[in-house]
């Protein structure tokens, strides 16, 4: 139980730390300089205008889906980077044989027309 403590005390610090960061803004604000257009929903001057639940092109969701599934590759690169030199070749094959994977489906996602915006 005690190789748990340092992990532990670096979840409690980190709460405590966050806490902090949330309750400071409220001690040095000031509530007397709100008013009502202050506090509307739509500051810039304008009256609203439309739906604001309009349809998106599918392709936003598209671009984001990918861009969550390419950007999450990069957290593995982290840990194989870190322990590179005790995973010898079996580890770097293992990564490239991940990125030739990874590739392979970027490519059909071009290939699919899945990137492009015309």
């Amino acid at each position: 139980m005690l190789e748990f403590a340092p992990i532990f005390i670096y979840l409690v610090m980190s709460l405590l730390v966050s806490l902090i960061l949330l309750g400071l803004p409220f001690l040095f604000s000031s509530n007397s300089s709100t008013y009502p257009e202050k506090l509307s929903a739509y500051e810039c001057g304008f009256d609203p205008f439309g739906d604001a639940r309009s349809r998106f092109d599918i392709r936003f969701y598209l671009v984001s889906i990918l861009f969550i599934i390419f950007d999450l590759e990069v957290t593995f690169f982290f840990p194989w980077a870190v322990s590179l030199n005790k995973i010898d070749l079996f580890g770097f094959w293992s990564m490239m044989a991940f990125l030739l994977i990874l590739t392979i489906g970027f490519l059909y996602e071009w290939k699919r027309g899945a990137l492009d915006w015309e």
